[in-house]
Formats: structure tokens, C-alpha cells, sequence
């Protein structure tokens, strides 16, 4: 009998507890699902087959086999803000300025040469270099933007966890899967702003405007739990 037992996170992948009268493909525990797949023939000669011998005992196995690799898959690659590992920050003299030049490849897919390290930079009032800029993939953490023009700005894949945006003019920007955990968009304008995949856990957004929003169905479900979007807002976005 060959038997071949991998472990993986139990919230990695959730399979239902399957059971047989003979054994369990699946064995779940508190604390990891296990997926046990077993060699062993399940058909003697008390069974009969009238159309020959069909060697189930091998379609089982494989199918096991497919399932575990689906789930090692799933379990092994959750990018999530907490377990996302970010370049040191950079020593380049002068990096911050760079966001003036911008990132000028891969503006939707984030693709760049050098990353954009724009980590604990100060842009405040900043209203005339960063319009129109595309900040695809830039790295934004603990940076502030406050009172900066940002119209019409490309932030693809963005990771802004932390970011101050208080107040910045978002209008026809593309800001579609942006990590914006944590950052502080009181008063930010979203008008005619493209939000697609972006996220705001723990965000504030106390008097922000969406006006002509572009986002998804789901996105927009996840963007209305955070409380801090304005009664009339809500109403603007169809929160429900």
C-alpha cells in the first residue's frame, strides 16, 4: 500500500468532509487540513463488473492527487498586506523625486524596470508634478500626498498601506488594485476615479467624495463595509 499525507493551512482551501462506507479521502484536524491519499486496491473478487474490470482504485488516486495539488496551490500563495515582503527601502539619492518622472513602462500591469520607492516621501500641497504621473507599482507606504493634485494619475498595483492622501484630488485617475490599508483619505476626491480591485481596510475616508465612481460589484461591497464613507456617499455609491 503506498499512502502519500500532505498538510496544509486549514484556512489555505476548505474541502467538505468526504466520507465512504470503506475509508475517508480527507482527513481534517482543528488545526491544518490533511489530504491523505491511499494506494490500495478497493475492489475483490466479490464485486462483479459485467463490463470488465475498471480500475477505480486509479481514478481515486488521481483525482486525490489533482485535489492536493489544487490545495497546496491555493495555500501556498495568498498575498495578503501582512505577509507581503517588501524591498529595503531605498538609498538612491534624490528617489522621491523620481514620482515627478514616474513610471514609464507596464502602467496598467505595474511592470517596471527599478522599483518606484516613494516610501516616507513628503509631497504635501504638492499641486503641479505629480498630475497625470503614472505610479504604477510604486511603493507608497508612510509616504504623505496631503493636498496634492493627483488628477488623472495612473496607480496601478500601488501599494500605499499607511499612505497619507488627506484631501488629494483623485478626479480621472485609474487607481485599480491599490492596497489602501490603513491610509488616511479624509477628504479625498474620487470623481469619475477608477477604483477596480483597490482595497481600504481600516482606511479612513471621513468626508470623501464619490462622485462617477468606476468599481465593481464585489469591490463595491467590500469598500461598504468601511464605516467612515459619509451617509450621503453611501447613498452616491449604493451601499446598502
Amino acid at each position: 500500500m503506498g499512502k502519500v499525507s500532505i498538510p496544509v493551512p486549514q484556512n489555505g482551501f476548505s474541502i467538505r468532509n468526504f466520507s465512504t462506507s470503506k475509508r475517508s479521502c480527507f482527513t481534517p484536524s482543528p488545526s491544518t487540513l490533511r489530504i491523505s491519499c491511499s494506494g490500495v486496491a478497493e475492489l475483490d473478487g466479490s464485486h462483479e463488473n459485467k463490463g470488465g474490470l475498471f480500475n477505480f482504485n486509479g481514478i481515486k488516486g488521481v483525482a486525490c492527487g489533482i485535489l492536493a495539488a489544487c490545495t497546496v496551490t491555493s495555500a501556498a500563495f495568498p498575498v495578503t498586506a501582512a505577509t507581503q515582503r517588501l524591498p529595503p527601502l531605498s538609498t538612491e539619492p534624490h528617489r522621491c523625486e523620481r514620482a515627478f518622472i514616474g513610471n514609464t513602462i507596464g502602467q496598467a500591469n505595474g511592470v517596471y524596470d527599478k522599483p518606484l520607492d516613494l516610501r516616507q516621501c513628503d509631497f504635501t500641497d504638492e499641486k503641479t508634478n505629480l498630475k497625470g504621473k503614472s505610479l504604477s507599482a510604486a511603493l507608497m507606504s508612510d509616504a504623505k500626498f496631503d493636498g496634492a493634485d493627483m488628477t488623472e494619475v495612473v496607480m496601478s498595483k500601488a501599494y500605499a498601506v499607511g499612505a497619507s492622501f488627506k484631501g488629494v484630488d483623485f478626479s480621472n485617475a485609474v487607481l485599480d488594485r491599490v492596497n489602501f490599508e490603513k491610509a488616511d483619505l479624509e477628504g479625498a476626491v474620487f470623481k469619475n476615479t477608477v477604483l477596480s480591485g483597490s482595497t481600504f481596510d481600516d482606511a479612513k475616508l471621513d468626508n470623501a467624495v464619490f462622485e462617477d465612481t468606476i468599481i465593481g460589484y464585489i469591490d463595491l461591497q467590500k469598500l461598504c463595509t468601511n464605516k467612515t464613507i459619509g451617509d450621503e456617499w453611501r447613498v452616491e455609491l449604493g451601499c446598502r
